[in-house]
């Protein structure tokens, strides 16, 4: 996390001053209905892609790299608020699932360049978004908005639903 990101002398807690200056950049109801659609896909395409990573036969099976990212973001979540990492937490049970069935039925390869494909239409959509909204992408800031664009959706989620994080 870079410290230019968040203002200091602000006495918000941290993870309403990452998701606040999110919002910042995200008002436009074209570019917000854009990132409720290229958002979850790039983060499922980058579980994707860790899930065809080869393994090493000692270390395990087929997902493993992406289980360690996913557990290395949800220490980052549990840093910036329990509630919703467990709503990450959700959403990475839901896309392993997703991934593991879509790598019995296509096989690696197969999954690797749908992964590659949708990757580079969902960036593509995402790019389009900002350039309608008239602001950069948050990640040239810090790559840690990389992290905070999911979150931003399911705290968006949660609030809906009354679940405070």
């Amino acid at each position: 996390m870079s410290e230019a990101t968040l203002p200091t002398g602000d006495a918000r807690r941290e993870i309403d001053r990452w998701l606040g200056n999110y919002s910042e950049d995200h008002r436009n109801p074209t570019n917000i209905t854009i990132h409720w659609i290229c958002v979850p896909a790039i983060l499922w395409t980058v579980i994707a892609l860790l899930w065809v990573v080869p393994v090493p036969a000692l270390l395990g099976r087929p997902g493993f790299w992406a289980g360690v990212a996913m557990f290395a973001a949800l220490v980052f979540y549990l840093r910036l608020s329990r509630a919703l990492a467990f709503g990450m937490f959700a959403v990475f049970v839901l896309y392993g699932v997703v991934t593991e069935a879509l790598y019995r039925l296509l096989g690696a390869s197969t999954l690797m360049w749908l992964a590659i494909a949708v990757f580079v239409v969902a960036w593509i959509g995402q790019f389009i978004g900002h350039k309608i909204e008239g602001r950069k992408p948050s990640f040239l800031t810090d790559l840690a908005y990389l992290l905070i664009g999911p979150a931003w959706l399911v705290a968006k989620l949660m609030r809906r639903v009354g679940i405070v994080y």
